[in-house]
């Protein structure tokens, strides 16, 4: 996986398209590609995946060593780092037990986003200012640059991680089987777009997602520490709260603005002026589409806390994830959650 330059083209960067634009290029774009497709059917699919999909098999061992990487790594940081952190601190009990989820997520995401904002924002890819040029010279079977495939190694390792974590470390709460779902696609987007060397966008869709989960963290953090001691702290209560209003504008305008106006229109429109033929086009733009809308699904539990705030049904932040009592009840627990189950669990918005 050797460095490579990256071309921009010599035309200046198209201006990025209102959502009207987006949605009738893009819908012209794939009608057109619908209809130009003779031979669809499971036997291009085979043909393009023999020829265009190039994934070793020491590649996927390593992702596999990572992901087993990352599981010893968040058990060593929880019980060394986090959990004396969290007494020394003297949270309470309940918030002490989610404490070392949120801390790593916070560590983990902080750090690939921070990477990710350096290769868009500080170096030769032009790919966030001029997303069309993702696709500039692609070619089936491309040396990914080095520095794009450490970020496809950490990214793909910590999500096949995150797929056992949920089910097995994380707190289980009402949406974590949307969150299955989401670490499953997520995971085949990752998998498939370095196979097929879409690299690029990937980069950017990790940029556009990241930020927010950092903020989600973050805040949730906050929250855990501003009733520490027994006592309220004025301070962290502050940031929790300016937290979840950066959060919620930040998950709006990177997914649900950004997101379909500079990644969807250059996966559903700008791919197939590049790369007439581009392989796999439906299955890709489809996996995007599915991204999209869990996070829609998402965003509407944020409207839900907002109109819960606004209308004084709810009088102090807590917890960004609703924690559903019954399903809690019904879910084997983590190790640190067992001693809370005899305490009082109220239902909580994100």
């Amino acid at each position: 996986m050797a460095a490579a330059a990256t071309t921009t083209g010599l035309e200046a960067p198209e201006p990025m398209p209102s959502y009207a634009q987006m949605l009738q290029r893009s819908w012209a774009s794939a009608l057109a590609a619908a209809r130009g497709c003779g031979d669809c059917g499971w036997g291009l699919a085979r043909r393009g995946l023999a020829e265009h999909a190039h994934l070793a098999a020491p590649e996927l061992l390593l992702a596999a060593l990572c992901a087993l990487g990352w599981t010893a790594l968040r058990s060593a940081a929880t019980a060394r780092l986090f959990r004396p952190l969290a007494k020394r601190c003297r949270l309470q009990p309940r918030d002490a037990a989610r404490l070392p989820e949120s801390a790593w997520k916070l560590l983990f995401y902080l750090g690939c986003w921070s990477y990710c904002a350096y290769l868009l924002l500080g170096t030769r890819y032009p790919f966030f200012h001029d997303p069309p040029s993702v696709f500039y010279d692609w070619r089936s079977g491309m040396a990914v640059p080095w520095d794009i495939a450490a970020a496809y190694l950490l990214q793909g390792s910590f999500y096949c991680h995150s797929i056992y974590a949920t089910v097995y470390m994380d707190t289980w709460r009402k949406d974590s089987v949307v969150m299955l779902v989401h670490h499953v696609v997520t995971l085949v987007l990752i998998a498939s777009s370095y196979a097929f060397r879409y690299h690029n966008v990937g980069l950017l869709v990790f940029f556009l997602h990241d930020v927010s989960d950092v903020q989600l963290e973050f805040t949730k953090l906050n929250i855990y520490f501003k009733a520490r001691g027994g006592t309220y702290h004025r301070l962290h209560g502050l940031v929790a709260n300016l937290g979840c209003l950066s959060f919620c504008f930040c998950w709006f305008w990177f997914r649900l603005y950004w997101f379909p106006l500079k990644v969807l229109y250059a996966t559903c429109h700008s791919s197939l002026r590049s790369v007439p033929d581009i392989p796999y086009y439906f299955f890709f733009n489809t996996l995007l589409l599915i991204l999209t809308v869990m996070n829609i699904y998402w965003f509407l539990y944020i409207v839900a806390f907002a109109a819960k705030v606004l209308t004084g049904q709810m009088r102090e932040l807590e917890d960004l994830r609703e924690y559903d009592t019954l399903e809690a009840q019904t879910t084997k627990p983590c190790k640190a959650e067992k001693p809370l189950r005899n305490g009082l669990v109220k239902d909580k918005l994100f």
